[in-house]
């Protein structure tokens, strides 16, 4: 063994010992072993970034931007109401919600789909009588076994494609995965739902840590097409009342009615006075078709606004970047006793007032006119940097952040086909997967998607330094023959010589590693392995990297193996053992499905 290769070796060694130790993040780590094959010479220090521009990379950070678009849209709400069914069983319940979370992660990152599906699950649970954990933990591994699917499933099968396309054997297609991973994700499903689920510990779910707002009061208005048109408020509510939502009020003809008559019909340009949580609103507003007052409102101030005092500042909150925030009014704050017109909001900050939440009853004016007491909870909508001068003026307090989305048809269907767009270009070979999803990026951006400041924090940074640290690291494993050496001795000693055998240990390695490391950088330090086995071994690689791929995306033993698990552990109230009780039998699956396949669909 060389010293070159000794170096490498030590390095990898120390950087998987950093990674298992779990005292530093993982970007870190990667950036250090990074640095030390710098020094050391291993990496020539022209060289040390190029990771940065490597088409993986670019790729994993364009995809979380676009899954941004879609969740910013509400694309991905309107399409779990229009699949989950309301009233079906458990079976039923739990394969629907586990395969539209595996079928979004496909296509979008699995963690954003994860998050996405999360309020649904608890919903879910609640309706089913079961303790969220048994649902959540289900849908965890749903989503990452959806991943496995496409090339842009998850971050690992990135990096294999990038790997074998400078092995001179060209990328992977898009659905280059699909063969085996769909079946892997499909009978994987099927077993969760049908008894899996039953292994995951009935645990007590952690108490919310969040500051619960409760109802707030918002006003709608109904358009000339909207579904509510006909309705009585009777019907209407009962389309409501899974979401807890309830009419408190009706306008009509600027007469506000108090507890309308329930056989009273909703008509065109009506004003519904809502009393609800921001996400029954959310979803009232998409299912019928209706629209904020507010929305209505700033519309027509932005045709007929000649106020002068305004100048540049009454800038619409069209033309900046808008965001939702949840403000407490203090005792001590200066719009005590004043309502949003006294205040100008509109002409001043450039805001809208969505909405007035206030304990114990609902106010009787109309939104505008409504004078704020001491304790009402406002949301507000707006550029981030006018709201941030609001609460600074007002003497207002922020509430935490919460991820607050109001749905827009048009927007969600310019998501979608910006998403579809993208893959239609990889699957046709038009583009190469990171110009094509670049290209995405930028239509998000154009069409406002994804406003251009949130470009930036859509991306996991983390995982792109990952990314880019290690794929230096393990080009210098290559070069300096060290990957020969480790898959010689893995082939030798462990497979005795065996294809098949070798194979497995592929597959298993990755797998356990990837139970206590991170997935992406277990797929930059087993690739190189897996193609010196290949080589050693005279066969083609491809098989091999398709184990890395799936090695690396079974990460169900642990809550750090993957976000997913990790998202899981407070709303579920697991411990950290008792992941492995569904993990180890779904590993054990996913092992006797994809050995087979892959010797099928990727033949040695």
């Amino acid at each position: 063994m060389t010293p070159e290769q000794m170096m490498i070796l030590g390095v990898l060694a120390l950087t998987m010992g950093l990674f298992l130790w779990g005292r530093l993040r993982h970007d870190v780590v990667a950036l250090a072993s990074l640095m030390a094959c710098v020094v050391t010479g291993l990496v020539p220090a022209a060289e040390a970034f190029a990771g940065f521009g490597h088409p993986a990379v670019i790729t994993v950070a364009s995809v979380l931007v676009l899954s941004q678009g879609l969740q910013n849209t509400g694309a991905v709400d309107a399409l779990a109401r229009a699949v989950l069914p309301r009233q079906a069983g458990r079976l039923v319940s739990m394969a629907a919600l586990l395969s539209l979370g595996a079928a979004l992660s496909g296509f979008m990152n699995n963690v954003g789909a994860m998050a996405l599906l999360m309020p649904v699950a608890v919903q879910l649970a609640k309706r089913l009588e079961m303790p969220p954990g048994q649902v959540l933990m289900p849908l965890a591994f749903g989503t990452i076994l959806g991943g496995m699917t496409t090339l842009v499933g998850t971050p690992p099968n990135l990096i294999v494609s990038g790997f074998r396309e400078d092995a001179g054997r060209g990328a992977f297609a898009m659905f280059d995965f699909a063969p085996v991973g769909v079946a892997v994700a499909v009978l994987g499903i099927a077993a969760i739902a049908v008894i899996g689920w039953r292994l995951v510990p009935a645990r007590k779910a952690a108490s919310a840590s969040e500051f619960d707002a409760g109802a707030y009061m918002t006003e709608v208005r109904v358009g000339d097409k909207s579904k509510a048109v006909g309705l009585t408020l009777r019907a209407f509510e009962r389309e409501i009342e899974s979401s807890d939502a309830q009419v408190v009020a009706l306008v009509r003809n600027e007469v506000r009615l108090l507890a309308p008559h329930g056989g009273r019909r909703i008509r065109a340009r009506d004003v519904l006075v809502l009393e609800a949580d921001v996400e029954a609103v959310a979803e009232t507003l998409s299912v019928f078709d209706l629209t904020l007052e507010e929305d209505v409102k700033r519309a027509k101030a932005e045709e007929t606004e000649t106020d002068t005092e305004a100048g540049e500042d009454a800038k619409t909150t069209d033309e900046r970047d808008t965001v939702l925030r949840e403000v407490a009014v203090l005792p001590s704050a200066s719009i005590v006793g004043l309502s949003a017109s006294d205040l100008h909001l509109r002409t001043r900050y450039g805001l809208n007032l969505l909405a007035v939440a206030r304990d114990g009853q609902s106010p009787r004016a109309r939104l505008r006119s409504v004078k704020l007491k001491s304790g009402d909870l406002l949301l507000m909508q707006g550029p981030a940097e006018s709201l941030s001068e609001f609460i600074h003026d007002t003497g207002c307090v922020p509430l935490g952040a919460r991820d607050l989305r109001l749905p827009s048809r048009r927007m969600a269907i310019t998501a979608a086909a910006i998403m579809v767009g993208a893959i239609l270009l990889v699957t046709f070979g038009v583009l190469p997967a990171a110009a094509s999803f670049a290209l995405g990026v930028l239509a998000s951006m154009l069409f406002r998607t994804v406003p251009p400041r949130q470009v930036y924090t859509a991306i996991d940074w983390p995982v792109i330094v990952l990314l880019a640290a290690l794929i230096p690291v393990a080009g210098a494993m290559q070069a300096t023959g060290a990957a020969s050496v480790l898959a010689e001795f893995l082939v030798m000693e462990v497979a005795q010589g065996q294809a098949v055998a070798a194979l497995a240990v592929i597959l298993i390695t990755t797998m356990f590693l990837s139970d206590v490391m991170n997935n992406a950088a277990t797929a930059a330090v087993m690739c190189p392995i897996a193609l010196g086995i290949a080589g050693t071994l005279g066969v083609s690689p491809d098989s091999f990297l398709m184990a890395v791929a799936i090695g690396a995306s079974c990460a169900f033993l642990t809550p750090i193996g993957h976000q997913n698990n990790t998202l899981i552990l407070g709303p579920g109230g697991f411990r950290f053992g008792d992941y492995w009780k569904l993990g180890l039998p779904l590993e054990v699956l996913v092992t006797a499905i994809s050995l087979p396949l892959l010797l099928i669909v990727w033949p040695l």
